[in-house]
């Protein structure tokens, strides 16, 4: 595959003009102060779920389960120390928020870690870090035992985007933040081949594809400033994220890549022909 780094600044540029919709962790449960620590639980646990999942049904379910005052406790480190794994699988169940015993071992664990370790704060982690974004992806990698204190949270998507979240919805200081790559996912990954950045002849799983991905768009910002600061491959995650979600992943023919709003669309001048299918965890591309 190649990496066009010219055609990477001309996209990255009408994404950073281009206002992005709502995101689903935009929306805040009632009640909830924005850069609360509640706040921080709320998108810390529930974005370390976000894989192979509909991100707007997670944060809905996430926000429902809040909402819920017999369920709430679920967001508080303490309580999920206290409480029998198997009771919060059944109250992560009632509005969906955890498919299986999976998904509750992750939460009570990542909960468990941040009552035992730092105090149920999240903001205590951060400060141990110096607010340094690199470290806390390190940090999140560490093991106690052999056992993850942060299971999926520390994962190469995830991670990355709890980074995007702590600055953008809960309105951290971090520094260092162009260190941080892009985060992955479907939706990154067909934006960024269906407007040709990374493009060519590809067969097989789509996470091999995630490194060229990562450094095209590293590459792409280098020399790109928005209000006077340097742009960093984060600021195009949400509205890459909405070009596919509302956009190719509609509207674009996965065999062709004939697109019913070509005419109206901002990238009609970098969008490229060909095939782009992701089915059953593999990737077929071709243009």
């Amino acid at each position: 595959m190649r990496i066009d780094v010219e055609r990477g600044q001309e996209v990255a540029k009408i994404l950073l003009s281009t206002n992005s919709n709502e995101m689903p962790e935009d929306l805040l449960p009632t009640g909830v102060e924005r850069g609360s620590r509640e706040h921080l639980m709320f998108i810390t646990l529930t974005v370390s779920l976000d894989y192979r999942r509909d991100a707007t049904a997670l944060w809905r379910s996430s926000r429902e389960t809040f909402e819920d005052q017999t369920t709430r406790y679920l967001f508080n480190p303490e309580k999920l120390s206290e409480t029998l794994p198997e009771q919060i699988t059944e109250d992560m169940q009632r509005y969906g928020l955890a498919r299986g015993e999976r998904d509750a071992s992750v939460w009570r664990t990542i909960g468990i870690t941040f009552h035992e370790k730092w105090n149920n704060d999240p903001r205590n982690f951060l400060k141990s870090c110096n607010y340094d974004a690199p470290t806390i992806l390190n940090q999140l990698q560490v093991r106690e035992n052999r056992h993850l204190l942060y299971p999926c949270l520390r994962g190469p998507k995830i991670g990355p985007l709890w980074i995007r979240m702590l600055r953008d919805n809960v309105g951290a200081k971090l520094s260092n933040m162009d260190q941080i790559p892009i985060p992955v996912d479907v939706h990154i990954e067909r934006a960024t081949l269906a407007t040709g950045v990374v493009r060519g002849q590809y067969n097989g799983n789509p996470n091999h594809l995630f490194e060229d991905i990562r450094r095209a768009w590293f590459k792409s910002v280098r020399e790109l400033t928005l209000n006077g600061r340097p742009v960093i491959a984060l600021d195009l995650d949400k509205s890459l994220w909405n070009l596919s979600k509302n956009g190719c992943s509609q509207h674009r023919n996965p065999e062709t890549g004939e697109c019913e709003v070509y005419e109206t669309c901002k990238f009609r001048d970098y969008c490229v022909r060909g095939r782009i299918i992701f089915n059953n965890g593999e990737a077929e591309v071709n243009t």
